[in-house]
């Protein structure tokens, strides 16, 4: 059946909700697939890449090993393992963890197919010069994705599991962490991140729509700083130099926004002076 057009030309809300339908119908599919080839390589992904902050080689804590021994900083990262052990604690827990894992691995992997779903379904509402940055968005917003998910892996949860796996209330109590509590941190941390790095993009839609601007970040910038600083002082160690490691990405992605919504300003400021000129 065809679709029903109102006289301007543009699509009906039906219509809109009929193409956000199988926008999400085909993301599924992709998640899927993704899932699948995942599903394929499940013991490598568990083993050299869930697991691997458990153990004491893990790159990031032999970073932090070296810096430490370097410049005579907190050494509490150059350990064998961590105190702590894994436990599954019902019968069906693996095999549900290895599908939940893999469909989250698809999730990851689909996410540039995803987001080029995405633009075709903003697109219509957008200029014909701004159509024209497809490729762009979906290469700028695929790659601060997938730096967020690795960043979130790399750094954010290496630290967070040194920190509450040597966390201690007393020494009566000791930690056998199950399954679900461990890839529950390790998938929330990394998708999180992967969402926080498209900052700068959510940042340009909402300076486009006049929800924010350049003055409101910078009114607001003191307190986002100490939420920053705050949430670096949490996950390193007790010394400047790891806590700056952490805070300085998320301050760069902080003032990249700044800088986009301050571009977007100008681009208004101006085109409505020219309409005024008319």
């Amino acid at each position: 059946m065809a679709k029903k057009k109102t006289p301007a030309g543009e699509m009906s809300f039906l219509d809109h909700l009929e193409e956000l339908r199988w926008l999400l119908v085909r993301s599924c599919i992709a998640i899927c697939i993704g899932g699948c080839v995942a599903f394929t390589f499940s013991q490598f992904i568990f083993d050299e890449i869930i697991f691997a902050p458990t153990r004491g080689n893990f790159i990031t804590y032999r970073f932090f090993c070296d810096l430490a021994n370097k410049y005579d900083l907190d050494k509490s990262f150059c350990i064998d393992k961590l105190p702590f052990e894994i436990q599954s604690r019902s019968m069906d827990g693996q095999f549900s963890t290895d599908i939940w894992t893999a469909i989250t691995a698809g999730f990851i992997l689909a996410a540039p197919f995803m987001l080029w779903e995405i633009w075709k379904f903003i697109s219509p509402a957008l200029y014909d010069k701004e159509k024209k940055y497809a490729a762009a968005f979906i290469f700028s917003t695929s790659l601060l994705f997938f730096m967020g998910v690795v960043f979130g892996h790399y750094l954010i949860t290496p630290l967070s599991l040194n920190f509450l796996g040597n966390y201690r209330i007393s020494d009566v109590v000791k930690n056998d962490i199950d399954l679900d509590s461990y890839l529950s941190l390790i998938k929330t941390t990394a998708i999180s991140c992967g969402l926080v790095f498209e900052l700068p993009i959510i940042m340009y839609f909402l300076s486009k729509l006049g929800i924010i601007s350049a003055k409101f970040l910078r009114n607001y910038r003191r307190y986002a700083y100490v939420i920053i600083l705050i949430i670096a002082a949490v996950v390193t160690p007790p010394d400047v130099v790891s806590q700056m490691i952490v805070t300085i990405p998320i301050a760069i992605l902080f003032e990249t926004s700044i800088f986009i919504a301050a571009r977007i300003d100008k681009q208004k400021a101006k085109k409505e002076k020219l309409e005024a000129n008319v």
